[in-house]
């Protein structure tokens, strides 16, 4: 007797890794049809428009199918692996399809789903509401076996039901991306994997260009819709040149999406207004020295960001008016009591700016800890959406590579943005001499809406006194 589908296959569905993302793009699959997952195990690599996140699946069983390739992205609630969750109790009938995807034969009336196990969400998150229905049932009666055989790997090989009859090539998700990426078709490939399997090599293979011109290689030159499909292998490539190509197209999503909406939207919205300040920060770095050697801080990150930390976080505490926020609908301002203390990050997927919760209540060594770890998730492409909101001030270095300022562009809701610039030995008078000092330039951008420019000069000329002479860290926090 057939096992029923209904009980033996879960479908594991694209959660809400944020709060409120209607989509996440499929970077990475750890696993592959016919490995064994147990509940909690990490399944695969998903980024939405504030971070890449890792998925763990809520099932034990046996992964049966892979509803999309790497690089897809997927709308919340959408099917994205079917978990066969009592494996060996009788013969494998195929899941229903995707409700995007056209039945095989005549389907059953949609009726509502029922809920079935745990639903897909991640600690700390909420399940999206979704309307999804039931997927329809394969109605088998009337289909030949062989037919309805070949219309299921069809649609395994990534084919519809109306592709033409004939052998199918066979490829995984990943090979057949990069295929379609590289314009190669398939079907051209002659095999040199176990059972006819299409590898990567075959792929590379074939895209190699020809020796001499060869027909293969004319329907790249020819007219089409679309850009050459090797400017998608060269945005693969992380933008890097191609030879033979004189521009490369790469796609707006992810973090970058999110990122220029923001930016934009603040630009246009928020009046900006940006003071710069030049300062002689020789003592600052003496105390970078001195605590990098204090028994306290052994193993902490001590640099001089830690210190322009702790020095806004004073101003803010001397000038509480510059925490703040505007509330365009109730036509409030919004004073903020905490200092969450966002960094700006560049990350290999686009700059990203988490925040210390609760800066302003922490010690120098709970501080330096704390940047600590914000640096190296950030580094590592952990940081999670949580991280990424509730921000009240930023701070972003732009000096780490040997700019002397910028006027930096508030991130969304919160009210200023301080930019640090390059530290250089430079000529100052000092006491009264011109002498080699460590110098550099502060640039603090602010909502024009909620601080003015007395506000605005009071917190960057409070900042520059402290990092001038940091014994005031003492006496003022």
């Amino acid at each position: 007797m057939t096992a029923d589908t209904s009980l033996r296959f879960r479908e594991f569905k694209m959660p809400d890794v944020g709060e409120g993302l209607t989509e996440a793009e499929i970077l990475k699959w750890y696993v592959q049809p016919g490995d064994a997952v147990t509940d909690g195990q990490v399944v695969c690599e998903v980024e939405t428009a504030k971070a890449a996140v890792e998925l763990p699946i809520p099932y034990d069983g046996v992964v049966h199918e892979l509803r999309f390739e790497e690089g897809t992205t997927v709308d919340v609630g959408t099917s994205i692996i079917t978990i066969d969750v009592a494996p060996g109790s009788g013969p494998v009938e195929e899941p229903p399809p995707a409700a995007t995807e056209p039945s095989l034969a005549a389907a059953e009336p949609e009726e509502e789903a029922q809920p079935q196990g745990r639903q897909p969400v991640l600690v700390g998150y909420g399940v999206a509401e979704s309307s999804t229905k039931r997927r329809p049932r394969k109605a088998t009666a009337g289909v030949p076996e062989q037919a309805a055989a070949a219309a299921v790997q069809a649609e395994m090989n990534g084919h519809g039901t109306t592709a033409p009859a004939g052998p199918r090539p066979l490829a995984k998700p990943p090979v057949r991306k990069l295929a379609k990426d590289l314009g190669v078709d398939l079907a051209q490939i002659t095999p040199t994997g176990p059972d006819g399997i299409i590898t990567r090599e075959d792929v590379h293979a074939a895209a190699a260009p020809a020796p001499a011109a060869a027909p293969a290689v004319a329907p790249v030159a020819m007219p089409a819709p679309e850009p050459a499909p090797a400017g998608a292998a060269g945005a693969e490539a992380a933008g890097a040149p191609v030879a033979g190509l004189r521009e490369t197209r790469v796609p707006i999503k992810g973090v970058r999406k999110a990122t220029a909406a923001a930016m934009v939207g603040s630009a246009f919205t928020a009046p900006h207004v940006t003071e710069f300040i030049t300062l002689d920060v020789t003592r600052t770095m003496k105390l970078v020295e001195e605590l990098k050697a204090d028994k306290d801080m052994a193993g902490l990150r001590v640099n001089p960001l830690l210190l322009i930390a702790k020095a806004l976080l004073v101003a803010i505490k001397r000038n509480p008016g510059v925490n703040a926020s505007w509330d365009e609908a109730n036509q409030e301002i919004v004073q903020k009591h905490y200092v969450n203390l966002g960094i700006a990050a560049a990350t290999p997927r686009g700059l990203i700016v988490p925040n210390i919760k609760d800066a302003h209540e922490k010690t120098l060594p709970e501080l330096a800890q704390s940047l600590g770890e914000l640096v190296a998730t950030a580094r590592e492409g952990k940081t999670t959406p949580a991280a990424m909101q509730g921000g009240t001030v930023t701070i972003t270095n732009v000096g780490v590579f040997g700019v002397d300022t910028g006027t930096p562009i508030l991130n969304p809701g919160e009210s200023a943005i301080l930019a640090v610039g390059a530290i250089k030995l430079q000529p100052w008078v000092h006491k009264g001499k011109v002498k080699p000092r460590q110098v550099t330039t502060l640039a603090l951008s602010f909502d024009h809406r909620l601080v003015d420019g007395e506000l605005g000069s009071k917190v960057l000329a409070d900042v520059a006194a402290i990092l001038e002479q940091p014994k005031r860290l003492i006496t003022w926090a």
